[in-house]
């Protein structure tokens, strides 16, 4: 899993069927450091994140899983939201 803070959400109106009711977050990947590090993506969100949140989140395969039964066509998906960060400095 990743952590990645929402910087925005995604509205869309033509969609597979089985998105219908998902959200869409963008998400900044980041580092354990809390730095932004490469390119912005859209996550499914499974948890309830809101935008400035720091998540979790998966991808490939894994990402739809958090909907099963349902196969929902995801390649990412917030499945937590992070209450704290704690780092070994060593």
């Amino acid at each position: 899993m990743l952590l990645g803070r929402v910087v925005g959400c995604v509205w869309s109106t033509v969609k597979d069927s089985h998105l219908e009711g998902q959200r869409l977050l963008l998400v900044q990947p980041m580092t354990p450091e809390l730095k932004p590090t490469g390119k912005r993506l859209v996550c499914a969100d499974w948890t309830g994140a809101g935008a400035g949140e720091l998540v979790y989140w998966t991808r490939s395969k894994e990402a739809s899983y958090a909907f099963l039964p349902a196969e929902v066509p995801v390649d990412s998906t917030i499945v937590g939201i992070v209450d704290s960060i704690h780092l070994k400095r060593g």
